[in-house]
């Protein structure tokens, strides 16, 4: 069971979503998780915290053995290959994606294991919808890449290869100034094409920033409510 460290469905600034029977903290033994689902791993690895104020990395991968306590570096039991965390709240969690298509793929899903968007509950929905938006303009803002795809696969046919719902945030940098065509990158994106391996060096200081935009964004959604 991951360690409470953080209790909201949402943090602070915006308001949260309706109260509901899911509650605040994400239990393994309460939500459905599949012992064979790589991503039921990493939420049941990795604790929720708040976005407003991230944690600091303690280690150069982000994801070796600290504390209990600390939600980027599990004590013990941590994924291999590692994992980079840029999101993690009570309903959800984002990570970079271990083979990206470019700098700063990123994933979103819900913790519990839904194999499809079909499958998702309402909470869930309502929390993912919300954070789509934010993490895609964080991944923007943390990559300097103005363009991105969002895409979302739903069974093998349709690309989908880990049977675990989940949204892709993709930067689309200018392919012809790094040697790729458009019609090799779309290939490559729906699963018939050759990617490569997270490079963990980058992936650490690369996750850092976009959680740090998180906050930003969130600070700045909060400022610029009107004052009554």
């Amino acid at each position: 069971m991951a360690p409470s460290t953080y209790t909201s469905s949402l943090p602070p600034p915006p308001p949260p979503p309706p109260p509901t029977s899911q509650g605040n903290q994400f239990d393994p033994g309460v939500h459905n998780v599949d012992d064979d689902c790589p991503f039921c791993k990493i939420t049941a690895t990795y604790a929720p915290y708040d976005p407003t104020n991230p944690p600091q990395p303690s280690s150069s991968t982000g994801s070796s053995s600290n504390t209990s306590s600390d939600p980027l570096n599990p004590e013990a039991g941590a994924p291999n290959p590692p994992t980079f965390v840029v999101l993690s709240t009570p309903l959800l969690i984002a990570f970079l994606d271990i083979m990206p298509l470019s700098h700063g793929h990123v994933l979103l899903c819900p913790r519990a294991h839904r194999p499809k968007l079909s499958d998702v509950t309402s909470p869930e929905s309502r929390e993912l919808g919300y954070f789509l938006r934010l993490l895609s303009s964080a991944v923007a803002r943390a990559t300097g890449v103005g363009d991105w795809n969002v895409v979302q696969n739903n069974g093998a046919a349709a690309a989908q290869v880990v049977p675990h719902m989940h949204f892709h945030i993709i930067p689309r940098p200018e392919l012809r100034a790094n040697g790729r065509s458009k019609e090799r990158f779309t290939s490559t994106m729906f699963g018939r094409g050759q990617r490569e391996e997270l490079d963990e060096e980058e992936a650490g200081p690369l996750a850092q920033s976009i959680r740090e935009a998180i906050a930003q964004l969130l600070q700045e959604e909060e400022q610029s409510k009107p004052k009554l």
